[in-house]
């Protein structure tokens, strides 16, 4: 998808390069990293719910 953002981004600002394109999503992609991993720790070790391949498809209380 970095190919179809690049060429978006590039179309409304001209002087764009993958180095401005990089800079201005990594807080995003951080943002987004570190949010997706608290809620993992709160669905398995908080709530603790099965993950995984072997996990079954029904929870029950």
């Amino acid at each position: 998808y970095f190919g179809l953002i690049l060429a978006v981004a590039s179309r409304y600002q001209k002087n764009l390069g993958i180095g401005t394109l990089v800079a201005t999503m990594l807080p995003y992609s951080m943002i987004f990293f570190v949010g997706w991993t608290v809620l993992f720790y709160l669905w398995v070790f908080v709530l603790g719910m099965p993950v995984g391949p072997g996990a079954p498809t029904y929870y029950t209380p």
